[in-house]
């Protein structure tokens, strides 16, 4: 139960929102009685608080007009959601003014954090991928975070995206945003393997007692990115493309897909033309493979075919069939033509003709 100073400050809270608050209404949100409320307000007058009395049906308690406060008071997971706010808006597009002030703001209320809040906001990293953040619940977050500073082992409940539960010990390594959600990323004790979890998906984390060594090698970001590129879906597709790195990024991110350099076929005559035919100025396209596991195949062919580059495919089979199933609708599209479609009776020709 909050302590009567507590609650002095709750009140001071609700009056700097704003409008008049009437002692009911006060009584109601601070869980006592009306002349308790009144008493509190007396404390706040005792501390030269300009706290005015309105008179009348819709009486109460408000701050005198155009009084400003100095300080500001958020709670932890008030202060959580501020900043993840802010964060989350200078990876929207903001302008340059934009990205400027919401800087400024998140480094004035880091400022004021008390010191063991900022250090568990200090352990979370964003990949390249935010997309529109989910809000994860702070209780979960701030847990998880402390265990992540100070090496902790910790006790989630974890439901999986079959709905299965279980308990895990986990060694957490850090605590990302990516693609739009938040992960956690560390070492399943009992398992002994590297596991990748989402916190929306975590319930009651605990931190337990003892420590553990951090792995030397990638960075929590990095490891979060990796086991998407590297989990077990349905269909393993391998591929080469010929093409620089921003090409196929901007089709196939880091999230999606693995890739590394690797030389010609020989006898691709596609490949040896097309590596003699690049311009100085384009030396850094070549061939690089291309590896992802994915439950549906029916989106890469055209994801492929938007890349407008030299591939091959390497396996499966089964992608080759959509790609040519492609070629041939795109190839019979375009044979098409418009006296073609009017005698299908559609009579978008003799429309186009009419004055």
């Amino acid at each position: 139960m909050p302590r009567p100073p507590a609650r002095v400050l709750t009140l001071l809270e609700l009056l700097q929102s704003g409008g008049t608050r009437t002692v009911a209404e006060l009584a109601d949100r601070l869980g006592v009685e009306g002349r308790t409320v009144r008493r509190y307000v007396d404390q706040l007058i005792d501390l030269d608080l300009p706290v005015e009395s309105v008179r009348g049906r819709y009486g109460g308690y408000r701050l005198a007009p155009g009084y400003r406060l100095p300080p500001l008071m958020l709670g932890e997971e008030e202060a959580l959601a501020v900043l993840l706010g802010l964060v989350a808006g200078r990876r929207a597009g903001l302008t340059t003014a934009q990205r400027t002030a919401s800087e400024t703001a998140t480094a004035k209320i880091r400022r004021v954090l008390p010191r063991h809040l900022a250090r568990r906001l200090d352990t979370l990293a964003f990949t390249d991928r935010p997309g529109e953040l989910d809000t994860p619940d702070a209780e979960v977050l701030l847990t998880l975070a402390d265990a992540v500073r100070h090496r902790r082992p910790v006790s989630i409940r974890y439901t999986d995206r079959d709905g299965r539960r279980s308990e895990r010990i986990l060694h957490a390594y850090g605590i990302v945003a990516h693609a739009g959600r938040w992960y956690v990323t560390g070492r399943d004790a009992r398992l002994g393997q590297d596991r990748t979890f989402r916190l929306d998906r975590i319930a009651d984390p605990r931190t337990l007692p003892g420590s553990f060594e951090a792995p030397e090698g990638p960075d929590p970001a990095e490891r979060v990115v990796s086991a998407f590129a590297t989990a077990e879906y349905r269909h393993e597709v391998t591929l080469r493309i010929h093409g620089t790195v921003g090409h196929i990024r901007a089709r196939l991110p880091a999230g999606v897909a693995r890739l590394e350099e690797c030389a010609p076929v020989a006898g691709d005559a596609q490949g040896n033309q097309a590596e003699q035919a690049e311009p100085a100025e384009q030396a850094t396209e070549r061939w690089r493979r291309v590896e992802l596991r994915v439950e549906r195949l029916d989106w890469l062919p055209p994801v492929l075919a938007s890349l407008d580059r030299p591939f091959v495919i390497e396996r499966p089979d089964e992608l080759r069939e959509l790609v040519t199933a492609l070629a041939d609708r795109l190839a019979s599209s375009a044979r098409r033509t418009q006296g073609a479609e009017a005698g299908a009776g559609d009579g978008c020709h003799s429309r186009l003709s009419s004055p």
